[in-house]
């Protein structure tokens, strides 16, 4: 490798940290270690089981805490609206080819 080579090398491993531990796997492997910690749990009995009643409450609880938020229920708007306008646009795409 010529000195050039050598310095462009060294520049991009500053600018970006080594991966490591979990963050090094492929995202296969990191799904497949992270459910053998959940199955794991479910066979000791250390997973909390909710009942539907209260899963509803706990998701009512959710949605009225994160509502309070205005600014974050306008941008999830926004981005909705953005979404669904792509997908109208790419649909009217391809049905015209």
């Amino acid at each position: 490798m010529t000195e050039m080579q050598n310095a462009e090398i060294s520049a991009e491993s500053k600018s970006m940290p080594a991966l490591r531990g979990f963050a090094r796997l492929s995202p296969e492997d990191r799904r497949r270690i992270s459910s053998m910690g959940g199955k794991t749990a479910h066979a000791k009995g250390r997973a909390r089981q909710f009942t539907a009643e209260e899963a509803k409450v706990a998701g009512q609880k959710g949605g009225a805490s994160i509502s309070q938020d205005r600014a974050h229920m306008q941008e999830i708007g926004r981005l909705g609206g953005l979404k669904s306008w792509q997908n109208r646009r790419a649909s009217s795409e391809t049905s015209e080819k």
